[in-house]
């Protein structure tokens, strides 16, 4: 009895998360959260909301996004705002996030874990993921996303239990940026040069948005 009253829970939290809408609501640039965080996301008055999803996130958490573009006439991307609200199903009561980043950042009084890279928009992408859900909400309102972008990942866990979290990517054209920076900030390696991009970013990207509960 009490394996087919778990087969129950499970299948309800699943159905539930995969078919309930996006909760979070926007406002011209702004995000509002009323719980999981509690929070507004205030971004620049130049970005172009381009949607939400929601489903359940590789059967074992329930992913809400919300996708932001800075973009030229031509809908060519220079800028990405990801904001993704994810915890897990309690059918999974195993499962925490385990990030380790030892970057960290404080916006809006929140404590953010930092980490960044660069990849190529045509890389092999899992099924199924969070990239390929953004990737696709973008290019069905037919922007074009650059050959390669660098990207910021800010998450904040909400609490102890490490088992919700607000994630913010921000993302710029890569080739851009990496041809921006001078030759005398790029340091003796490609390690310095990154660490030059990559700080760049951060700045930029907690420039560019006001976080506040």
């Amino acid at each position: 009895m009490l394996q087919r009253i778990a087969a129950v829970v499970f299948v309800s939290a699943f159905l539930a998360a995969q078919t309930a809408p996006p909760e979070r609501k926007v406002e011209g640039s702004v995000l509002i959260s009323e719980r999981d965080p509690a929070v507004r996301v205030q971004l620049p008055q130049a970005v172009q909301y381009v949607g939400a999803d929601r489903w359940v996130l590789y059967g074992m958490a329930d992913c809400e996004l919300h996708a932001f573009v800075e973009a030229d006439p031509h809908k060519n991307v220079e800028r990405l705002y990801w904001v993704q609200f994810e915890g897990y199903l309690p059918s999974r009561p195993d499962l925490h996030h385990t990030y380790d980043s030892p970057k960290h950042a404080t916006i809006g009084g929140m404590d953010f874990y930092v980490d960044s890279w660069a990849r190529a928009t045509a890389a092999k992408t899992q099924a199924g993921s969070d990239f390929e859900h953004i990737m696709a909400l973008v290019r069905a309102k037919g922007f074009h996303v650059p050959q390669s972008m660098m990207y910021l990942r800010l998450v904040h866990l909400l609490d102890e239990q490490k088992r919700k979290e607000l994630m913010i990517i921000y993302a710029e054209d890569f080739e851009s940026q990496r041809m921006a920076v001078p030759d005398t900030a790029k340091g003796d390696n490609e390690t310095d040069h990154w660490n030059v991009l990559a700080q760049g970013l951060l700045e930029r990207a907690i420039e560019n948005m006001a976080i506040s509960r």
